[in-house]
Parts: structure tokens; sequence; C-alpha cells
């Protein structure tokens, strides 16, 4: 009964403890390019084990290139941001959606779908560093 008392009520997650303000799409850009490559190292060896490895490997860097989008959807970009590019809630929902592809993927046109959308945002992204 004390333990639901003094439970926290709202749990949190944060990019960082301290807003730092060092935001930049590369980190994204990197992980999806080692999710790329692992698919293709993938359907350059046939043994299982390295495989398997590969899988865990490329699934782990997809959630972290989501991760980074997703960072900077809900940290960065701010209100007039949104105003002035109308499309950029559109192009983080689909980059998501194809660094999710990715991740369940050997295809590596699936990898290659994903940068794509990440060099959009990383083109709004500087755009917005210049204003």
């Amino acid at each position: 009964m004390l333990s639901r008392l003094f439970a926290p009520k709202v749990k949190v997650s944060a990019h960082c403890d301290l807003p730092c303000g060092v935001y930049d799409p590369a980190q994204a850009r990197i992980e999806a390019e080692s999710v790329k490559a692992i698919q293709e190292k993938y359907l350059a060896n046939d043994d299982p084990h390295y495989r398997a490895r590969a899988t865990t490997i490329k699934e782990q860097r997809a959630e972290l290139a989501k991760h980074h989008v997703s960072v900077l959807w809900s940290d960065y970009f701010k209100p007039p941001h949104f105003e002035k590019y109308p499309e950029l809630h559109q192009l983080v929902n689909d980059t998501l959606k194809a660094l999710s592809a990715a991740k369940a993927s050997t295809d590596p046109a699936t990898g290659q779908q994903a940068l794509d959308y990440i060099a959009q945002i990383d083109k709004i992204f500087w755009e917005t560093k210049k204003a």
C-alpha cells in the first residue's frame, strides 16, 4: 500500500537529463547507414550465425535511428518549423515507418528508403538553423 502511495504518478524519459541543445540528423543518418550496410553484408554471407548476429545489430541500429528522428521531431522542431514546413509531420512519420521496414527487412532498398527520408529531414533541419 505504501509503495503505491509513493510510486511516481508519471514516468517520463528524455533525450538527456539536461537540454543540451545539440541536435543533428547525422546521428540518425549514421545509424541508418549501418542498417543498409548490414543488410548488404547479410545478403553476401550464408553463415547462419553471422546472419543471426547481423539481424540483431541491424534491428538495434534501426531503433537508434528511430530514436534520433523522434528526438528531432519532439525536442528540436517547434511550431514555427511545422508552419514553415507543413510536410514535416508526414515526413517524420514516413521516416519512422521506413526505419521500421528496414528493421524488419534484409533488402538494402528499405535501408536506402530510410536514408532518403532522413536526407529530407536533414535538409529542412539545416534550413531552420540558418533562420
